[in-house]
């Protein structure tokens, strides 16, 4: 591959700089001749002609700046196809990378995310020395990890991790080491060379609706929870989706109104239409980059009043922000909506994740067929003996 810096004369005067990769060419099945770039604006501009000294200062250090860049350029792709690691980087220790992600994952607003990020920190200094560097990280260092989160880690209280710990903290533990490889820390990715641990089936805890009902009619301290949760109740939106849902996102086409927004669990974008009723709790229309949920925010006093509010509501259950979207998927299917919808609905990727409400629904089935109190029937077997059965 060719890398070279050129000059492009633009519509307003100036002279904009960029990188071509010239990777060659080729021939089309017309039989014509094709040459194959990729361009790279760095958003340096030249002064054309420059006449004040001001201008041709600023012209070279532009031009300094833009030959670093393509140098930089060069190199990288000298480092990726010879498979070189970058010394500085390699250099870097583990611990230290692991804890910005960590932090990132905190800016980011995203609650149970940073909870696992958080535990998984504690649990990797324990074992990984703080003195550890990328280039030091290979796949014994890989197993080692695993076999401490499969036998040897512990929670708070001394007891082995659930199955769903093990999963989730190694788990994050293989995005840092995929994170590290994406970005040049380590030229292999081990996290593709080991297998993560099995995740088991949780318990969820949702709202039948007539408890969702005794909420709907209870007050909350914080209003904007309330109608929060309730949306996530009747939509199935989850926490992180609602939180940074803004207006330009919210479509009201005629008498349907939907939502159109990029998940922030699996990046994928997602086209839900909401119910009537969906629509009122956001209220009227804002400016397009203004969030819909004003002053919603995670932590513990809204965590708190979320269990206060049950309780108010006589709602004996242990409730969560999260409980919202199993309740929309509960009753959805109890009211008739097939499992590939509400699948579709909640942006599952596999089946196999939305099946688990099938089962709650299943088991709800099977509780209702005892709901009948029982009856004293009296059936004869012939004319003359009667039998007792109790139903």
């Amino acid at each position: 591959m060719n890398i070279t810096l050129k000059q492009k004369n633009l519509a307003d005067g100036r002279i904009s700089l960029f990188i071509e990769y010239y990777k060659g060419s080729s021939t089309n099945v017309q039989g014509k001749r094709i040459h194959l770039r990729d361009f790279e604006y760095l958003k340096l501009y030249l002064h054309p002609e420059p006449k004040t000294p001001k201008e041709k200062k600023e012209n070279k250090e532009t031009m300094v700046l833009a030959e670093s860049i393509l140098a930089i350029k060069k190199a990288e792709y000298v480092q990726g196809r010879y498979d070189l690691k970058d010394t500085v980087k390699s250099k870097r220790t583990f611990l230290t990378y692991f804890e910005e992600l960590t932090d990132e994952k905190r800016l980011q607003d995203s609650s149970n995310n940073y909870g696992n990020w958080f535990s998984t920190l504690q649990h990797l200094k324990k074992i990984v020395s703080k003195n550890m560097t990328f280039e030091e990280i290979d796949e014994r260092f890989v197993k080692k990890v695993h076999r401490y989160f499969e036998k040897e880690a512990l929670t708070k209280s001394e007891i082995p991790l659930s199955q769903n710990s093990k999963y989730s903290y190694f788990n994050k533990f293989k995005a840092a080491l995929r994170n590290a490889f994406d970005n040049g820390y380590l030229t292999i990715n081990y996290a593709a060379k080991i297998k993560s641990f099995e995740q088991a089936e949780s318990q969820r805890e949702y709202l039948i609706f007539d408890e969702l009902q005794r909420l709907a009619k209870t007050e909350c301290k914080y209003p904007v929870l309330k109608k929060a949760f309730l949306f996530s109740c009747l939509s199935g939106l989850r926490w992180s989706d609602i939180n940074s849902l803004i207006w330009k996102e919210v479509r009201d086409e005629g008498d349907i109104s939907r939502v159109n927004f990029r998940q922030e669990k699996t990046e994928g974008v997602e086209y839900l239409y909401i119910s009537k009723q969906a629509r009122e709790l956001l209220g009227e229309r804002q400016d397009p980059q203004e969030r819909v949920f004003k002053g919603l925010k995670y932590g513990m006093t809204y965590n708190t009043e979320i269990i206060r509010w049950c309780n108010r509501a006589a709602v004996p259950k242990h409730i969560t922000f999260h409980s919202a979207r199993h309740t929309n998927a509960v009753l959805l299917l109890e009211n008739g909506a097939d499992i590939y919808t509400v699948s579709k609905r909640l942006g599952h990727r596999e089946l196999r994740t939305t099946q688990i409400y099938a089962k709650i629904v299943d088991s709800k089935m099977k509780e209702a067929a005892e709901i009948i109190p029982e009856l004293n029937i009296e059936l004869y077997v012939n004319r003359h003996q009667k039998v007792d059965i109790r139903y």
